[in-house]
């Protein structure tokens, strides 16, 4: 983060260093089985336990912000079910604002189809359901909400015309802007890239952004040194059990840094990532630098690989206080 940024987010952030966060992106229920491994192509595994929790990429950062400091509205839409109920009453229970969740009477919540193998790696599918209803309207019916904002947060698993006008509103109103560019589906053309301020993929999605192999934190420089070069401001590569590499926008040539990872005995790594979003979305709004957003970002989401689940393996602040 820039000054001119810092400044912004210290002009927003409300007195008691508590920041206002405002996602916009998905809602799902996440369907989860656990199985010794991953399933090759055709293969049918006998699973090891199944259970059924809230998620969806927008609902999991939009919790994870929340139970780390900040204020949070979410944007998005559910369908008229009961999956649906379920998800907005468990944001509420957060103390998240949801009146900008909407329930769309046409089309069911959607949801994802998760396995999570004895490594803790995982496997998802997603369908979108009520999530293709979030339209750029949603955007500006709350735009006073996002004046109000020090962070805005999108995804990619709403639809792209929303997510670009998100992006927009949000510089407009000089907020801090971050993308989680998941799932990709294509690149990222530089008219959005200029609204973005934070662009936060994992490795297989800065691989296929940049067209780099991402493996480890040297092959991570060279990929955001390519976003870069397309136009990406700060860029921020999750590389799971090995950290992060961060490039940021003022940065020279070989810049960036890697922060490596803390070590755990993980056991579901799937909200590993938006627990990074979330804490360092939280921790950018309450006014603390980058470096210091970054580090406690990572604490989040070792703290999170502990657990199992999407939403229930989110750390709350006084746990990360605590260590």
């Amino acid at each position: 983060m820039n000054q001119k940024d810092a400044n912004a987010v210290a002009a927003h952030s409300t007195k008691n260093g508590q920041g206002r966060v405002v996602v916009i992106g998905s809602l799902n229920m996440d369907l989860v089985v656990r199985s010794p491994r991953l399933p090759h192509p055709g293969e049918t595994l006998v699973g090891e336990s199944f259970s059924q929790v809230p998620g969806g990429k927008g609902g999991n950062q939009a919790v994870a912000a929340a139970r780390l400091g900040a204020q949070v509205t979410m944007i998005g839409r559910i369908g008229s079910d009961a999956n649906g109920q379920q998800l907005k009453q468990g944001l509420e229970e957060e103390g998240i604002d949801c009146s900008g969740v909407a329930s769309d009477a046409s089309l069911p919540t959607g949801v994802a189809l998760i396995t999570v193998d004895d490594a803790s790696q995982n496997a998802i599918v997603i369908v979108a359901g009520s999530n293709g209803a979030l339209t750029p309207k949603a955007v500006a019916d709350h735009d006073a909400v996002i004046a109000q904002a020090d962070v805005v947060v999108c995804q990619l698993e709403s639809p792209g015309e929303t997510v670009l006008a998100a992006m927009q509103a949000g510089r407009a109103h000089s907020c801090v802007t971050i993308l989680n560019p998941a799932p990709v589906t294509g690149p990222l053309v530089r008219a959005w890239l200029e609204t973005i301020d934070f662009l936060v993929p994992n490795e297989l999605e800065a691989a296929a952004l940049s067209g780099v192999k991402v493996t480890s934190p040297d092959t991570a420089r060279k990929a955001a040194w390519a976003l870069r070069g397309q136009g990406a401001h700060n860029v921020i590569i999750t590389l799971g059990a090995q950290g992060v590499f961060v490039l940021g926008a003022e940065e020279g040539h070989d810049g960036g840094t890697h922060y490596p990872g803390q070590r755990v005995d993980a056991i579901d790594t799937t909200a590993a990532g938006d627990t990074f979003v979330g804490g360092f979305s939280a921790a950018l709004a309450a006014g603390r630098s980058r470096d210091e957003a970054v580090r406690f970002g990572l604490a989040a989401a070792a703290l999170s690989v502990t657990r199992a689940g999407a939403q229930p393996s989110i750390p709350y602040l006084r746990e990360i206080e605590a260590l």
